[in-house]
């Protein structure tokens, strides 16, 4: 802006000093436009942003820094109550311009020029560069490249004709056209070389055409089509159909349309016919005789047409490679052709040849079961598959023989379709199906009665413990995997077919090991008990105490499997820790005396942060059996219980101790006489107890570290487990004290549930270090290098949740090299982030258009519950820009926002997506200029503030009132982890602070 008559001219023009600058205006007009730019790029950082203002360059800083005014790149900008200034502005001075939040002031020729926000306009200073002359170089690292992450789970390709043995019959040339029909899949035409070709090739030139013959693969033309439908012999056995085959002309006209519009079934116009028991006409008319030719090649030629898949489809027909899983589309209703088909059947003669057709269809097929051609009636069977959806169509042609009988362990996933006639017609064919499975069983044809349930019958499940009955183990096995049932039934046919790998894979991919063990136990206990063995011992590799030696304890040969595994439990500390002490006590015959120490320390502790384990103690020893071990550990339980008891604590002990005074012990009946309980007092938990005051820290320069944290996390036990950079990874105890140093590169850290181990990651170029880190025996270990864009910052200890550019992947976390259980590749986008817990994934997607701009950020939704299955998937709505930062938990709460905010989106909603699982989402109200970071858990939220030098951070609850809140002074910016249990706050100073959230009580990290 220009200055008027009445321009303020304040008394400095400049900052004189050191100063802490949030940004630099380089002048144009006095350095020259080159000069300028190279200064802009010179002092460019990662994060800075430059705008045109006023003739010049603004470049604002990702974070400030502390120059000399007189040694600086550019007019350095302070910011002074929320306005950035070129110089110190006086009280009078600042009421005069009266300057809006983040305003720029610039003092230029003696005289202050206020620009308001807004007025700036963005700039890209990598159009500057003029890359023109440069050359791509194809460069070498020094050390090995990272190695390919491979997949453990490869898909098993379908079982081949070979696979059923010399009893399946011969081949017939037209199974894929029948196939196609049924699932709604395009059927395409191979058609034989005409005269001219069939010449060339006799007297042209060798071709370089495949051995059996040339034949041209195409659609057949329209005229083609209905030539073919009013001549019987253009359709001759010979034909072969291939799939892939190109769209017709009708569809490639209407296809963009009818894809959009999903058909619903309709109801066949056929009756039953007594005799026969099939469906036919109930009368034809003579007008119907004498247009039967005709309607009969009209039947044909719509056929044709009407039976096209759409576009989405066709991909799966030419036979590409799969993409990302979606979720199901809304089902538009009928299209307009399926409309016109339906009116048809009902109002012409072409309803009443659909019924005739089909009815002679049925008759065939009846007759040749009724003849015993069994091989031949197979051939033609009509499938009963599942309940047809809202995309299934009216089929108007009849089913063409099946090439080959055999099982498909996959199922096609196009439109389906109905052949017609009612639930009676479909009744009869069941029936004779299992006459046929039957038949089949008693002549020995294994692989025929197979293909019956499996592929007739749609009964997967029976097919499945038919083949296991009659020894075909892992076609069995191949078979429950491809049609995707239950992931403890696979797990079970694989181990019984002896792939013992691939069923552990399976099983710690979806969590299975449970069911699978219960469907083995009453028909293979050995197998079973095996089974148990493999569970505990993946669980003990993952750090899962506890429930190891709940899964190996039933086998009673191996319970000296279990000793080791519960010290190690009882070392990690912790709720899971206390229960294994108490199975240490009484679960050993020696235990009691090897458990006393640990004992003592646990119940003479007074600190409340061990209350919740003294009361996972206590519960484990009421589960165990009476003895005397447990005799003799009920006193000291108790007095230590209702020590708690006196304290402020959320812990509920009332239920406890009565059931421990009703136990009919000569010990409890002493202490039952004397055992006054009072009224339990009623006590909240910090987190629900909304009218306490906000529990705050200040954090000052003084209170800086010797090392800068890059990371931390908190560990059970009040342990803090820091990732030091290049200086490693430290352990420190609730006492400040350090219990371990580790020596591998740590500036991010992946903790496992259990708190008893974690991975630390080191960036090293375009790669990352990963290494493992033992918290129980105090070990380290390097892993392997990779590439990373995002990963999940917790894990179970088994499976570890990455994504690599536009795809997903479970690593195995317990494997010597990079191996991946499960992936979804391909997802269209890059993922920005990843949240996993023991239940759900989540993981949002970056999309671009194709000029590179912001299409949109959506949220992918897994249920990992038998298997990561997807359960949502949505656009996170109002949402127009590339997000600075964003926040996700892992049941899918999505929030988003920008660090700096046009003049007319000042103080907008944030976006957001609610989670995809029934619980109250977080209310963010509105944005802020000074905003620079958010956080989220279930229970919990956070925003980060940036003020100049003044860091701050507040924490609240869903209902929305702060309840903790950090601010510290420096220029590294704060880095917050937040969980349900504890929020923690560090930087590059080395300053750690976190606290408990159920309790209240704040915790300060010394890092010396």
């Amino acid at each position: 802006m220009s200055a008027g008559r009445g321009a303020l001219r304040p008394r400095a023009h400049v900052h004189r000093g050191t100063v802490v600058a949030a940004a630099f205006w380089f002048h144009s007009g006095t350095l020259g436009v080159g000069e300028a730019r190279r200064r802009v790029l010179a002092a460019w950082r990662p994060g800075a942003s430059v705008w045109g203002l006023s003739e010049g360059y603004l470049l604002r800083l990702a974070t400030p820094v502390e120059v000399a005014v007189e040694s600086a790149p550019g007019l350095p900008l302070v910011w002074e109550s929320d306005v950035l200034t070129s110089a110190p502005l006086t009280p009078k001075e600042r009421e005069r311009l009266a300057p809006p939040p983040g305003a720029v002031v610039l003092v230029l020729a003696g005289v202050a020029r206020l620009h308001v926000p807004g007025e700036a306009r963005p700039l890209e200073p990598g159009t500057w560069l003029d890359v023109s002359g440069w050359q791509r170089v194809t460069v070498k690292g020094l050390g090995a490249p990272p190695p390919v992450m491979r997949q453990v789970l490869a898909p098993l390709p379908p079982p081949t004709r070979e696979s059923f043995g010399p009893g399946v019959p011969a081949l017939a040339p037209e199974a894929e056209r029948m196939l196609a029909r049924m699932e709604g899949r395009e059927v395409p035409v191979m058609r034989q070389e005409g005269l001219l070709a069939r010449l060339r090739k006799a007297f042209g030139a060798p071709s370089d055409a495949a051995p059996g013959g040339a034949m041209t693969v195409r659609r057949e033309s329209l005229f083609s089509r209905l030539r073919g439908a009013f001549k019987p012999e253009a359709s001759t056995p010979g034909a072969q159909q291939v799939p892939g085959s190109r769209p017709g002309l009708w569809q490639r006209l209407f296809g963009a349309r009818s894809s959009r519009e999903h058909a619903t079934p309709h109801p066949g116009a056929m009756e039953k016919h007594p005799a026969a028991g099939t469906d036919r006409p109930s009368s034809a008319s003579n007008g119907g005789a004498a247009f039967s030719p005709l309607m009969q090649g009209l039947l044909r030629f719509l056929g044709r047409f009407l039976e096209a898949p759409s576009s989405a489809e066709d991909g799966a027909a030419r036979g590409t490679a799969p993409r990302a899983p979606s979720p199901p589309r809304r089902a538009w209703g009928p299209g307009v052709f399926d409309r016109m088909q339906a009116w048809m059947l009902q109002n012409t003669p072409l309803g009443r040849l659909v019924g005739q057709r089909k009815g002679e269809y049925l008759r065939n097929l009846l007759d040749l079961f009724d003849a015993g051609n069994v091989d031949e009636a197979l051939r033609h069977a009509i499938p009963l598959g599942r309940e047809l959806g809202p995309q299934a169509r009216l089929a108007l042609g009849v089913p063409e023989p099946r090439e080959e009988l055999r099982i498909r362990p996959r199922r096609g996933g196009a439109a389906q379709e109905s052949f017609g006639g009612g639930s009676a017609v479909f009744e009869l064919l069941r029936e004779r199906y299992r006459d046929v499975f039957r038949r089949l069983e008693r002549e020995g044809r294994i692989d025929e009665a197979a293909f019956v349930l499996a592929e007739l019958l749609n009964a997967t499940e029976e097919a499945v413990s038919f083949l296991e009955r009659h020894g075909r183990l892992r076609l069995a096995a191949e078979l429950a995997e491809g049609r995707e049932l239950p992931a403890g039934l696979v797990v079970r046919q694989w181990l019984l077919a002896k792939d013992v790998g691939r069923a552990v894979a399976i099983a710690r991919r979806g969590g299975a090991f449970a069911d699978a063990v219960l469907r083995l136990e009453k028909s293979h206990p050995r197998e079973a008990e095996a089974l148990r063995l493999l569970w505990a011992e993946s669980l003990a590799e993952a750090g899962n105490w506890v429930r190891a030696v709940e899964a190996v304890w039933p086998v009673a040969f191996a319970r000296h499997l279990a000793r080791a595994w519960v010290e190690r439990g009882v070392r990690a500390g912790g709720v899971s820790g206390a229960k294994l002490l108490a199975h240490w006590a009484l679960g050993f015959p020696d235990g009691f005396h090897a458990a006393r120490e640990h004992v003592e320390a646990l119940l003479s502790d007074e600190s409340p942060e061990r209350a919740p384990e003294r009361f996972a103690f206590a519960t484990e020893i009421l589960r165990e059996e009476s003895s005397d071990a447990q005799a003799a550990l009920l006193t000291p339980t108790v007095r230590a219980l209702m020590r708690d008891r006196a304290t402020e604590l959320s812990v509920p002990l009332d239920a406890l101790i009565k059931r421990m005074r009703n136990l009919r012990e000569p010990v409890m009946a002493v202490l039952r006489a004397d055992l006054h309980l009072p009224a339990e007092p009623v006590v909240r938990a910090w987190s629900d107890i909304v009218d306490r005051p906000v529990v705050e820290v200040v954090l000052t320069e003084r209170d800086a570290g010797a090392h800068a944290v890059h990371d931390a996390v908190v560990l059970p036990g009040r342990r803090v487990l820091l990732a030091l950079g290049e200086a490693g990874a430290r352990l420190v105890g609730a006492d400040g004290r350090t219990l371990a140093w580790f020596d591998v590169p740590a500036f991010s850290l992946v903790v496992s549930f259990q708190g008893d181990r974690a991975l630390a990651l080191a960036r090293r170029g375009d790669v990352w270090r990963l290494s493992r880190l033992d918290l129980v025996e105090r070990r380290a270990a390097r892993w392997c290098d990779t590439e990373l864009g995002a990963w999940a910052s917790t894990y179970d200890g088994d499976r570890w949740f990455v994504a690599v550019r536009d795809s997903v992947m479970m690593v195995d976390a317990l494997a010597q090299d990079l191996r991946s259980l499960w992936r979804v590749p391909q997802l269209g986008g890059v993922v920005r982030e990843v949240a996993a817990d023991a239940r759900y994934l989540s993981f949002l997607v970056l999309r671009s258009a194709p000029d590179q701009g912001f299409e949109g950020l959506e949220r992918w939704g897994y249920d990992l519950d038998g298997g990561p299955t997807l359960r949502h998937r949505a656009k996170v709505p109002g949402l127009h820009w590339s997000p600075d930062y964003h926040a996700l938990t892992p049941d899918g709460e999505v929030v988003t926002a920008r660090t700096h905010l046009p003049g007319d989106e000042a103080s907008a909603r944030w976006p957001l997506l609610e989670p995809f699982v029934a619980r109250p989402a977080h209310d963010m109200g509105g944005q802020d200029r000074a905003q620079v970071g958010v956080v989220l858990s279930r229970a919990w939220c956070g925003v980060r503030w940036r003020e100049g030098t003044l860091h701050r951070f507040y924490l609240c609850d869903v209902p929305g009132p702060i309840r903790f809140l950090v601010e510290s002074l420096g220029t590294p910016p704060q880095v917050v982890r937040l969980t349900d249990d504890w929020c923690l706050v560090h930087d590059l100073l080395g300053r750690v602070v976190w606290v408990d959230l159920h309790s209240g009580a704040l915790h300060r990290v010394p890092v010396d």
